[in-house]
């Protein structure tokens, strides 16, 4: 019996997560953001693989340099952003 009222609560907080959603989001001002029912949850950093990124792309570095930026940038039909020179005065 405990398991159907889990299950009947749990539907029925769907439902009013959603109507109130809905009304909130028909009701909403202009050029206001939608308000999305489902939230992303970001996924937890695969602390490994972001070493082992981090140090191919730090020999890259030694071997070739930074122009593998600019080629990227390239390759996507893209400009590379020019930074101006910051002087102290």
């Amino acid at each position: 019996m405990k398991a159907y009222e889990n299950k009947t609560v749990e539907q029925t907080t769907y439902i009013r997560n959603a109507v109130l959603n809905a009304v909130s989001n028909a009701l909403r001002k202009k050029n206001k953001r939608f308000v999305d029912l489902w939230k992303k949850a970001q996924k937890p950093l695969d602390k490994e693989k972001a070493q082992v990124d981090l140090s191919v792309v730090l020999e890259t570095e030694k071997k070739e340099g930074k122009d593998w930026v600019s080629r990227i940038y390239e390759a996507n039909g893209m400009q590379p952003p020019k930074r101006e020179e910051v002087t102290d005065g």
